[in-house]
């Protein structure tokens, strides 16, 4: 008997309690939490293999975007040059502006955006990323280059930011290159996808790197791609909740 109560004692690797909590809490949350620290393991595990991939295909051109420059005009700006000194990773993230055509959802309630006719107008979803995205950037320049692109025009683009109080975000119009299609950021017919491409910069060449290609992989009936919900708090605080994900519920430009 003894040594089943040590063994016991040995797989408990947290001794905390919360006020109140009944032993049938404790015994259920015990083994919650080792799924969570094999989850851990596992995304440690995941991450250690995505550094692991072999070299990937050299970027077939130096694309040219439309951005700001440092006095503030609209300028050129090749993808090479997205790169700052010492820094030689790159995380573009494709913004669905305009929004998917199927998405009916209600544009922004004030402001020269919503005055777009709402095909052309940007995605909620995308926009909600973005505004957590928006507080991290600072944070994460300081170890990657991290850029935006987006289909619309770059006026329209800056005319959201600002609506929506984006500081942080480098924002590029890809209206007149082919980089969203190339990296599946757009389908064949021209609609925009919410697609996270890494690239790497070598002493001869820039590659890609890796994409969230769960966005095009299946899913079970009850999910969605995730393609990029590590990077979600939002989702991820829901997942924490005794409600979870709603499923009947999607972000809004506007509440």
């Amino acid at each position: 008997m003894g040594s089943t109560v040590d063994l016991k004692q040995e797989r408990r690797t947290v001794t905390i309690a919360f006020p109140g909590e009944s032993v049938e809490y404790r015994v259920a949350r015990d083994r919650l939490l080792e799924r969570e620290i094999e989850l851990r393991r596992l995304t440690e595990a995941v991450a250690d293999t995505r550094r692991a991939l072999p070299p990937g295909g050299r970027v077939p051109v130096d694309y040219i975007f439309q951005g700001v420059g440092s006095d503030g005009a609209a300028t050129d700006v090749r993808l090479s040059e997205l790169f700052e000194p010492g820094k030689n990773s790159l995380v573009i993230y494709n913004f669905m502006f305009p929004r998917d055509p199927s998405d009916t959802s209600p544009p922004p309630a004030i402001g020269k955006t919503a005055q777009l006719p709402l095909v052309e107008g940007p995605c909620p979803s995308c926009t909600a990323l973005l505004d957590q995205l928006d507080g991290a950037a600072e944070h994460a320049r300081q170890h990657l280059n991290f850029a935006v692109v987006a289909k619309t025009s770059l006026p329209r683009l800056l005319t959201f930011a600002e609506e929506r109080g984006w500081r942080r975000l480098r924002l590029l119009s890809s209206a007149a290159n082919t980089y969203n299609r190339d990296y599946h950021g757009e389908t064949a017919e021209g609609v925009q996808r919410p697609m996270l491409n890494v690239f790497r910069r070598d002493p001869d060449t820039i590659r890609h790197f890796w994409g969230s290609e769960l966005l095009y992989a299946p899913t079970d009936s009850d999910q969605e791609p995730r393609h990029v919900g590590t990077l979600e708090p939002l989702w991820n605080l829901f997942d924490l909740t005794p409600e979870g994900r709603p499923s009947d519920w999607y972000e809004q430009l506007n509440y």
